[in-house]
């Protein structure tokens, strides 16, 4: 299992936690020495996708939306446009995937990293993905998203940084703390799918600046 595979890298996590309340980011002690610039965003495979629909939760529409695929979509489309790294094309690791066959979850994280040259692969996984019930002005019920992404450094099998991000949206009047966010939201109700964007977009920032925040802006 996964899970065993991870175990030891996550006793390497720093205890600290980093960011507002709605995420939460671990990293080990010694990140910015790993030297990751090459990152492969690892899609989930057909076996998983199908048993996150048939395992999911009833509030989670597993089965009629394709979350690990989406959530793994938004991390790509976060962290291609960002300096410093370089993210392995999408189109590269759906090639490579087509041809990697092992036994363990593991194992295919490792050879996938392996065989697009890349320092650290990122892995995603969907917790809650409940949708809005009624429209953005006036929902009966909010979305609810939980998830959590990896990233494992590829020589080593060991996760060097995680994040988890849950939120279930209040209103202003229920949560103070969200009026930092009205700015990118505006007074509205999220889907899920806006919901688990936004929360993406927050992770990938706080990993970006976890892994150069002294690197020296590039000269355009």
């Amino acid at each position: 299992m996964i899970w065993k595979f991870f175990l030891t890298g996550m006793a390497l996590l720093a205890a600290c936690t980093f960011g507002p309340g709605n995420i939460q980011t671990r990293h080990s002690t010694d990140l910015t020495q790993r030297k990751v610039r090459r990152i492969a965003v690892l899609p989930p495979p057909a076996a998983e996708q199908k048993k996150t629909a048939l395992g999911a939760a009833p509030e989670t529409k597993a089965a009629d939306h394709d979350t690990p695929a989406l959530l793994a979509r938004f991390v790509y489309a976060s962290m291609a446009p960002l300096p410093n790294w370089q993210i392995v094309s999408e189109s590269e690791i759906r090639e490579v995937a087509q041809t990697v066959s092992v036994a363990t979850e593991a194992a295919r994280i490792r050879k996938l990293g392996e065989s697009v040259y890349a320092d650290a692969v990122i892995v995603g996984r969907v917790l809650r993905y409940r949708e809005r019930v009624g429209e953005q002005w006036g929902a009966k019920s909010p979305a609810s998203v939980a998830f959590v992404l990896d990233l494992v450094d590829v020589r080593r099998g060991d996760i060097i940084w995680s994040a988890r991000f849950d939120e279930t949206q209040k209103a202003l009047s229920e949560n103070i703390f969200a009026i930092g966010d009205i700015k990118e939201r505006g007074i509205r109700w999220l889907t899920a799918e806006q919901l688990l964007a936004e929360g993406v977009k927050k992770a990938v920032a706080q990993l970006h600046q976890a892994l150069y925040r002294n690197a020296v802006p590039a000269q355009g």
